[in-house]
């Protein structure tokens, strides 16, 4: 019987079948960072249970680090305890941490890839939404809840219910100005924030073959985002290419052995999904999102939807979130001024969102108006940057290279946006508040924060290349 990709890692990791619809599956790799991982120890401490296998979990500290001054002591109290003790808890349990100052150091899902600890064939968890980025490499990857962080802590397992499958196929060849970003923005304007709740996507089609692992990441990372509980795409010479002398991948006769199997990663010819939906790249425009959540995005070059055009359910939703962000049913969005851009998160901190950035801003100075916090998402990515001169480029176009962190993507740092301002932000969400209390998130590719962020206002990058 023709199995989907999903269908077999799953029932490769199947520990106990608890009933039809639920298992226990093992973890292969378990990421932690300092937000939703001390009730976890705290929890297992209290039990008498130690870490059943601590060589599995690998810990940075992403979310609440300052991007600059990283080698001076953290100065907000709160954010400051919770990556001491995170350190203090990997200490006491003989896990590996990359922290502040260490060459491995980053955001977690942007370490695991470059590090090789993501491999193809994997189930990886985290206590973190945002870990779907890891099914870029034909792997099982989520998010879980801090007692299923403790779940794994114990048993390196977890009792799940076994999601639906949708296969997402985009073919075609994007235009111009076009990248993975924008393509996720669309399938999700077009499914909305919850059309994927309760599946795991995969995502194929010639549209995606042709992503380098960088962009493929990017359209994984928001599978969450249109309410999926995953997404994933099959493993093939990008991937092999890609992971091939990582620090932590197999080596030698173990490398090949692994090849072998990864080019088996793939759902066979004529699987059956619960759920199919196809879109042609063609119709797929640099995007940008006028309300709060992730799924109320439209090309640039459209307008904002009328009331008229929006469902009867959502339309409460619709005007609470134009008047959060002060937009009007019908507007173009062409011209808005904005005064910040944020490049960099889990979603676009790899070194090609950097190069991207800085392709576009190269000879050119940034718009008066601007703020900018451009963030590596990774000590890695932020070598590589500098050694290619990203870092001077930025510099003579009036932008700053930070240091590696979450940074604004959700404001638990000192980089946070200004209450009522605009944000053209690279990262995941736009959700009231979520770059700081008040703030105005419009989220985008790296390219179209590029353009705005040297014009100063909203454009269409394909006008300006």
């Amino acid at each position: 019987m023709a199995k989907t990709l999903f269908e077999k890692l799953w029932a490769a990791h199947v520990v106990d079948t608890v009933n039809e619809t639920t298992d226990i599956i093992y973890i292969d790799r378990h990421l932690i960072h300092e937000v939703t991982s001390p009730v976890a120890f705290t929890g297992i401490k209290d039990r008498g249970v130690k870490v059943l296998r601590p060589g599995q979990t690998v810990a940075t500290p992403d979310h609440n680090v300052p991007t600059k001054d990283q080698d001076k002591p953290i100065q907000e109290l709160l954010s400051r305890n919770q990556v001491a003790t995170l350190a203090k808890n990997c200490d006491e349990n003989n896990i590996p941490i990359y922290g502040l100052g260490h060459p491995f150091h980053g955001v977690v899902h942007i370490i695991g890839p470059e590090l090789g600890l993501t491999l193809p064939g994997m189930t990886i968890v985290c206590g973190d939404s945002h870990t779907s980025t890891h099914g870029a490499f034909g792997s099982i990857a989520f998010g879980i809840g801090t007692s299923q962080v403790e779940s794994v802590f114990a048993t390196q397992s977890l009792l799940l219910v076994k999601p639906k499958t949708m296969k997402i196929e985009i073919n075609g060849t994007l235009d111009e100005g076009v990248d993975a970003k924008d393509l996720v923005l669309y399938i999700i304007s077009k499914i909305s924030s919850s059309g994927g709740t309760g599946y795991f996507v995969e995502f194929c089609g010639s549209a995606i073959e042709s992503l380098s692992m960088e962009r493929r990441m990017t359209v994984c990372n928001m599978s969450i985002e249109m309410g999926a509980r995953g997404g994933m795409i099959a493993c093939d010479d990008t991937t092999i290419d890609y992971l091939k002398d990582r620090e932590f991948g197999p080596k030698g006769e173990k490398w090949d052995e692994a090849v072998e199997y990864w080019k088996t990663l793939k759902s066979d010819e004529g699987a059956s999904y619960d759920k199919e939906l196809v879109f042609d790249a063609a119709d797929i425009a640099p995007m940008v999102t006028y309300g709060t959540n992730p799924g109320m995005g439209i090309k640039v070059s459209d307008n904002v939807p009328s009331i008229s055009d929006i469902d009867e359910d959502t339309k409460p939703t619709f005007l609470k979130s134009l008047d959060y962000m002060g937009f009007q049913e019908g507007e173009s969005l062409l011209g808005k001024q904005v005064n910040w851009i944020f490049l960099g998160s889990c979603t676009n901190g790899r070194i090609e969102d950097l190069r991207t950035f800085a392709s576009y801003v190269k000879g050119k100075k940034k718009a008066d108006n601007i703020n900018a916090l451009i963030v590596p998402g990774s000590k890695q990515v932020e070598k590589q940057a500098k050694a290619e001169g990203i870092d001077v480029i930025l510099k003579e176009a009036g932008f700053e290279l930070r240091e590696p962190g979450c940074s604004s993507c959700l404001a638990m740092n000192d980089d946070k946006i200004p209450p009522g301002e605009y944000s053209v932000s690279t990262s995941n969400r736009n959700f009231e508040g979520r770059q700081g209390p008040g703030a105005r998130t419009i989220l985008a590719s790296p390219l179209t924060a590029a353009a705005v962020g040297i014009a100063g206002k909203i454009v269409d990058v394909r006008e300006t290349l």
